[in-house]
């Protein structure tokens, strides 16, 4: 498959079963890392939460992950969680959106696992079609997408530039068959997180490509979502210095893989009892 195939589903070996949406936990748990975002944090979080309220038929919890906040975001987001009984705080002493979506996916009892930037840079219609492949049993993870056919958005130039070439990158060094590793949208069921999360070990922004890597060598499917979307300028994130430390965790997780750290064949089998082929 290439970058501009329309298919969306990216794997096609394994079916699970479908989530159960009357469970008596919330069935999503989206979590959202922060770290000194006083600025916008309330207004995020209202519209998020105000959306999901409005359009999702499933029940739901909102997670806000504060990394080592110095200024007043954790204490408007406890604000919030009184007023609002779908959000949650969680305060964290480490930073990184690694470290805090293990922390908060391995202590969920949800079935559906997700999360989102707080700059909501996306469409928020795309959370149904990114939720609805997992919950059908059809795939194991879903991501979300600005770089592929079908995708609405602009980068600035040095962003794009970036952006495409790291996955370019990605894609002639690994086989990655994923069209946008680092989008800050993302959902995964439960039982595979389960799996898959102990044998992560970043904990900031590569995370995203280490987990994506690792659930392609164990033939889990994946669903890509295009998105609409609005790039972000305040987003504070250094794009040079980020795509060079990526790509030297790259190298040290392509070592782990070929000396067999990461058990795949072990978490292949395992992930692949009680699913069906299709």
């Amino acid at each position: 498959m290439t970058l501009t195939d329309p298919r969306p589903v990216l794997h096609q070996q394994l079916q699970r079963s479908p989530v159960d949406t009357r469970a008596p936990v919330p069935v999503l748990d989206i979590a959202i890392p922060v770290s000194n975002q006083e600025a916008r944090l309330e207004e995020q979080l209202r519209r998020l939460h105000g959306h999901l309220m409005d359009t999702l038929p499933h029940t739901f919890r909102i997670t806000v992950a504060d990394n080592a906040s110095t200024d007043s975001t954790l204490r408007i987001a406890e604000r919030l969680a009184r007023e609002l009984p779908e959000i949650k705080v969680v305060h964290l002493d480490l930073r990184g959106r690694g470290n805090s979506l293990r922390r908060v996916w391995l202590s969920s009892p949800s079935p559906l696992l997700a999360y989102v930037d707080l700059d909501l840079s996306l469409d928020l219609s795309a959370v149904a079609p990114l939720l609805a492949p997992l919950i059908s049993g059809h795939s194991d993870l879903a991501v979300g997408t600005r770089l592929a056919r079908g995708s609405q958005g602009r980068f600035s130039h040095r962003r794009d530039v970036v952006a495409r070439a790291y996955n370019f990158l990605l894609r002639v060094l690994t086989g990655a068959r994923f069209s946008d590793a680092e989008c800050g949208f993302k959902a995964i069921r439960a039982d595979v997180a389960h799996q898959l999360l102990p044998h992560t070990g970043d904990d900031a922004w590569f995370f995203d490509t280490e987990l994506l890597i690792i659930a392609e060598r164990c033939a889990l499917r994946i669903h890509e979502v295009p998105l609409d979307w609005t790039d972000d300028p305040d987003s504070g994130i250094d794009v040079v210095r980020t795509l060079l430390t990526d790509l030297k965790r790259l190298a040290k997780l392509t070592r782990k893989l070929h000396r067999g750290t990461i058990p795949i064949d072990g978490l292949r089998a395992e992930l692949g009892r009680g699913a069906q082929r299709c």
